[in-house]
């Protein structure tokens, strides 16, 4: 667990939770609360699923690395989504 794997994974993430707030507008938490669930899915994302992306990827960590915190970062908030009720 190297400290910039974290945090490009935090940054990554943080970035997707912004992304995935945009992309669902009507049952977005609002920018701090997406940015802190897109964090929290891109370390997350990151730390379990960069290996095995790497794998698929060439054997590029940090494309790997990358990707999977993209993916938990958007994921997230996403699903965190369908419990608000959309606003009206």
């Amino acid at each position: 667990m190297d400290p910039t794997s974290l945090i490009i994974q935090a940054i990554v993430g943080a970035a997707g939770g912004n992304i995935a707030g945009l992309l669902n507008k009507a049952r977005s938490y609002g920018p701090l609360i997406n940015t802190v669930l897109g964090l929290l899915g891109g370390v997350g994302g990151g730390q379990a699923l960069g290996g095995a992306l790497s794998g698929l990827l060439g054997g590029n960590a940090m494309a790997g690395n990358v990707t999977a915190s993209a993916v938990g970062g958007i994921l997230i908030p996403l699903i965190a989504g369908f419990f608000k009720k959309p606003a009206a």
